[in-house]
């Protein structure tokens, strides 16, 4: 699933795009993506709508647009949101065609189909399902060494597991947990409360370096992943733990291994993070 780091890049990529661009009309092949309102209501108001910026939300895209409205797009694990010229072929599993001012068209693509769109007044946006739950930004100052430490001295769960539930961190995945564990040689198994100071200093600090990170490298590819440009991301490559079983810890040279932890798969160096 695309995380923080790869929806940023979406975000950033669209931006220079199609801010300012006005929505000519809209076309709807599978109308299970459009969550509400219906689709003919959806397309009605978006068609004639200009977008006046991009944001984001944990690993939510928001579009916004002139009438008070808000745009609400979420990947989940397999969409793509890409501009492209009308002439360019049409994917296979391509859902949801935005045709623009410019002449140019929005493609909502998702082999999986588990993507979702969805039109509110910006005045509601906190109270949208999925949105209005959603714990601090990991890069805005509401996230910060203190806020940290103050919240896993009160938590008895596991590290990983905490670091994936979106209400306390938004953004956080399985791949930039992983990689911030790592770096912060802590074990996923870790209860959070068991952190001392020093540990929570250098998980705050791994956690906003790898998100950093996956931005300027573009996201993480390795199947479906593409920026708002069709291009995949570089950041698969610079992966200390992530998808690495098997391979040596570049710390110590210790082959990296795989556990289950809360039903997910998590990498980490049993000699760098030892579970204690």
């Amino acid at each position: 699933m695309p995380e923080l780091p790869e929806v940023e890049t979406v975000k950033r990529t669209l931006d220079k795009k199609i801010t300012g661009l006005t929505i000519t009309g809209v076309d709807i092949a599978m109308p299970k993506i459009i969550r509400e309102p219906d689709p003919e209501n959806f397309a009605a108001q978006v068609t004639g709508r200009k977008i006046t910026r991009l944001g984001r939300r944990g690993k939510y895209l928001l579009l916004y647009l002139t009438g008070e409205n808000v745009l609400i797009i979420h990947l989940r694990m397999t969409g793509r949101l890409v501009y492209t010229a009308p002439d360019e072929p049409l994917p296979k599993h391509t859902h949801v065609i935005f045709k623009l001012s410019d002449g140019n068209e929005l493609r909502f693509n998702d082999i999986r189909q588990f993507g979702r769109l969805l039109l509110t007044p910006k005045k509601d946006l906190n109270k949208v399902k999925g949105l209005k739950d959603l714990g601090p930004e990991p890069l805005e100052r509401e996230f910060s060494r203190d806020f940290l430490r103050r919240e896993l001295k009160r938590k008895r769960t596991r590290i990983k597991s905490l670091l994936l539930d979106q209400t306390f961190i938004a953004g956080l995945g399985n791949i930039y947990v992983d990689e911030a564990l790592h770096r912060a040689r802590l074990h996923p198994m870790r209860i959070a409360s068991s952190l001392t100071p020093r540990e929570v200093a250098n998980l705050y600090h791994s956690i906003v370096e790898v998100l950093q990170e996956g931005i300027q490298n573009r996201g993480t590819s390795f199947r479906d992943y593409v920026d708002g440009d069709g291009r995949k991301g570089n950041y698969q490559e610079l992966l200390r733990v992530y998808n690495r079983e098997g391979e040596p810890c570049p710390h110590c040279g210790t082959a990296i291994t795989r556990i289950k932890v809360s039903g997910r798969s998590s990498y980490f160096c049993p000699a760098c993070q030892r579970e204690q």
